[in-house]
């Protein structure tokens, strides 16, 4: 087994003697490259952003921004990392010779004050600035106009909605960002993208006690996981991370599963749509296109870019958490989930999959493999996310739709919820209520009284039970308002 390393502003270091818990971020600083900051080390802050060469969606690399915060360090053996100091025009010697476009723009245009944040914003900054398909407007005559979240040269504001500003304010961030150009033809880190990422290290990192393990094949992640059933597995870490971090939790044995090939693949067929367990939202949002408009309302409300380059479905249903965004969409959608072991596959409809709190019908040494979405899609769709902030936010509810509406009947209805009981559960009396039913105010108003009895919410500091059995019910009036003039058309 060769030795752990990682690739950082194109010099090659050991991971040793690192940790197999120590972040990114961590690992980083220990070297001098302190331009990463920990500021929140829950993946909300974006101080800690860096770029990391990942498969690319439309050439074949993608230098992508990540919270370093939530990345175990051993999870990117063999992989390429740039941080803010390795944007920078260097001379032979190392030293920096000249500002990168984004660091030049940010320190004309004033959005840099005290500084704490700006190593981050620069890294979020510099993946939209190398996202391929990323144009001006005038370039690209069927590109929507240029409005205040995307600006005239096709960046996109939404790619630094996880960098948080703590004294500067966002119109200086926001000015640089729309005033970046394309990058230059000798631009290196614009030509890396023509080639292809480093391929995923098969890794067996054991320091302090502990092992990564990083098994080539989901036939090898089976068995190791038959044969170590204590194991914690990890694909983007944006939930185990918060646990290392915040509650230090320690594991004896972590593996990631995140760049096995089987759980990567996303395919479209005649009867369903096949999403592997550990592509990222990012991937899963640019490759579907708007294909599942559903999914492609949930995406900008998921976290913050910075998360959806990491997360994947098969964490978010994995964790069993009742207040997921992903689960409500997918019930909604009526998904079913490919369970794999080594003794093989199984298939199961997500409205069976959770059992109780964080507890499922996964059995020990099952994994996820992909999830599956029946086709066709029914055409009334909408997620309703009711939380604190618009974005980055955890949800005090979260309701999605998919209605069947023919000649002004329903025909099927299909409600997911999140934040209301103690799974994401299907609102079945509610679409009891709706089937076979006239889309009409009478109809929605006496099905949104049944629908904010579905659950058993609690109170607690993000919202009270009262309050979300209130958003329940708003929420279907919502939909029924929205959706009124389009049906009737």
């Amino acid at each position: 087994m060769v030795a752990a390393r990682i690739t950082v502003n194109g010099k090659e270091t050991p991971i040793a003697p690192a940790a197999p818990h120590t972040t990114v971020l961590d690992f980083l600083r220990d070297r001098g490259l302190t331009g990463t900051k920990e500021g929140c080390a829950e993946g909300e802050c974006g101080a800690c952003s860096v770029l990391v060469a990942r498969p690319g969606v439309n050439k074949p690399t993608d230098w992508v921004a990540v919270n370093a915060c939530l990345v175990p360090v051993a999870s990117l053996d063999g992989q390429e990392v740039i941080t803010s100091e390795g944007l920078a025009t260097v001379d032979e010697s190392g030293t920096p010779t000249a500002l990168h476009p984004v660091q030049e723009e940010m320190a004309v245009r004033g959005g840099s004050q005290c500084g704490y944040c700006t190593p981050g914003f620069i890294c979020s900054m510099a993946s939209e600035y190398y996202r391929p398909d990323r144009c001006a407007h005038a370039e690209s005559p069927d590109a929507a106009e240029a409005d205040a979240e995307h600006g005239p040269n096709g960046f996109d504001l939404h790619s630094l909605s996880g960098n948080l500003c703590r004294c500067t304010g966002y119109r200086p961030i926001r000015d640089a960002a729309f005033a970046v150009g394309s990058p230059a033809e000798d631009d290196v880190l614009a030509q890396r993208r023509d080639q292809a990422p480093p391929e995923p290290a098969a890794t067996e990192y054991e320091q302090d006690d502990s092992v990564f393990l990083r098994p080539g094949t989901l036939a090898e992640a089976a068995q190791l996981l038959r044969d170590r059933p204590e194991a914690v597995v990890v694909s983007g870490s944006t939930d185990w991370g918060v646990e290392v971090n915040i509650r230090s939790r320690r594991a004896a044995c972590v593996v990631a599963v995140d760049r096995l090939p089987e759980l990567r693949e996303l395919r479209v067929e005649s009867d369903h749509i096949e999403i592997g367990a550990a592509l990222t939202l990012t991937e899963i949002e640019r490759r579907l296109d708007g294909s599942v408009p559903l999914l492609a309302e949930l995406f900008p409300q998921f976290a913050s870019r910075l998360i959806r380059n990491s997360a994947t479905f098969g964490g978010n249903l994995g964790t069993g958490s009742p207040i997921g965004d992903s689960p409500p969409v997918l019930l909604a959608l009526e998904a079913s989930l490919v369970l794999a072991d080594a003794d093989g596959e199984r298939e199961v409809p997500l409205a069976d999959y959770f059992t109780g709190y964080r507890q499922s019908v996964r059995r020990p040494g099952e994994l996820i493999r992909a999830v599956r979405i029946p086709l066709p899609l029914s055409p009334v769709t909408a997620f309703h996310k009711i939380a604190k902030r618009r974005f980055d936010d955890i949800s005090s509810v979260a309701v999605a739709f998919s209605l069947d509406i023919e000649d002004g009947i329903v025909r099927k209805a299909r409600i997911g919820l999140g934040g209301v009981a103690a799974t994401p559960i299907r609102a079945l009396a509610t679409e009891a209520v709706l089937e076979g039913e006239p889309w009409t105010a009478e109809t929605v108003e006496a099905a949104a009284e049944v629908l904010k009895a579905q659950g058993t919410p609690m109170s607690d500091h993000r919202a009270s039970a009262g309050y979300r059995s209130a958003m329940l019910g708003q929420s279907l009036l919502k939909l029924y308002a929205e959706t009124t003039e389009a049906v009737s058309s």
